[in-house]
C-alpha cells in the first residue's frame, strides 16, 4: 500500500468519524425529545394532545419520506446560515443531522411503547408524575432496546455522510467518489469500503455489548 493512498484514507476516515460522531449527538438530542413526545402525547399516553401528536408525526414522516440526497440539498441554505459554507463536513453535520433526527425519534417512539403498560400504571398510582414516568420507568425499561435502535441509526449516519460526500462533504464516501470511481483509481474504491465495512462491524459489536450489559445488570436486580 502506497504513502498516498495511506494518508488519503486516514484523512477520509478521520472526516467520517469526525461527522459521524457529531452528526450523531445532534440527531440524538433532537431525536431523543421528539420521541418521548410522540409516546406520552399519544392517545392512551400518560399526557394525551392529539395535535401536538399528529403534528409531530406529520412533520417526521415528512423529512423521513425524503430521499437523503435531496433532503441535504434542500438543507444547504440552513447549512450555509449556521456553520457559513455549503461545503465540508461541519456543513453536512448540519444535513445528516436533521435527516437522522427523525429516523431517531421512531426508534426511541417504538422502543418506549414496549414498556409493558402496568408498570407505567403501578407508577400513577403510586403519585408518580408524568416526568418521573419517563425518566424512571419508561427510559430505564426501554434501555436496551434503545441502545440497539441507536447502534443501528449510527450505522444509518455513516451511509449518510457517504452520500453527503458526493456534493463536497468531505469523509471516505467523497475519497470513494473524487479518486476510486471518478480518477478510476481501484485501491481507493476497495480501501474505503474496508474502513467502512470495519466501522461498522466495531459500532454493531460495541452497541451490542452495552444492550447485554445492560439486561445482565436489569436481570441481576430484579
Amino acid at each position: 500500500m502506497s504513502n498516498d493512498l495511506v494518508k488519503l484514507l486516514l484523512v477520509g476516515t478521520e472526516e467520517t468519524l469526525y461527522m459521524v460522531l457529531l452528526s450523531s449527538i445532534v440527531a440524538f438530542l433532537i431525536g431523543v425529545p421528539i420521541g418521548v413526545l410522540l409516546v406520552v402525547t399519544d392517545k392512551g399516553g400518560i399526557f394525551p394532545l392529539y395535535k401536538v401528536n399528529k403534528i409531530a408525526g406529520f412533520l417526521i414522516n415528512v423529512i423521513r419520506s425524503t430521499p437523503e440526497i435531496i433532503l441535504i440539498i434542500i438543507l444547504l441554505p440552513l447549512s450555509k446560515f449556521i456553520v457559513g459554507t455549503t461545503l465540508g463536513a461541519n456543513a453536512a453535520i448540519v444535513s445528516i443531522s436533521i435527516g437522522s433526527a427523525p429516523f431517531i425519534a421512531r426508534i426511541i417512539e417504538n422502543s418506549l411503547k414496549e414498556v409493558e403498560f402496568g408498570k407505567i400504571e403501578a407508577a400513577e398510582s403510586m403519585g408518580a408524575t408524568p416526568i418521573d414516568i419517563i425518566k424512571k420507568v419508561l427510559l430505564p425499561e426501554a434501555l436496551p432496546s434503545i441502545v440497539r435502535g441507536i447502534t443501528i441509526a449510527i450505522i444509518g449516519i455513516i451511509g449518510f455522510t457517504a452520500i453527503a460526500g458526493a456534493i463536497g462533504a468531505g469523509g471516505l464516501g467523497s475519497l470513494a467518489i473524487r479518486f476510486g470511481y471518478q480518477r478510476f483509481r481501484t485501491d481507493v474504491l476497495i480501501g474505503t469500503v474496508v474502513i467502512l465495512v470495519i466501522i461498522v462491524q466495531a459500532i454493531q459489536l460495541i452497541g451490542d455489548l452495552i444492550a447485554k450489559s445492560i439486561n445482565k445488570k436489569r436481570f441481576k436486580f430484579e
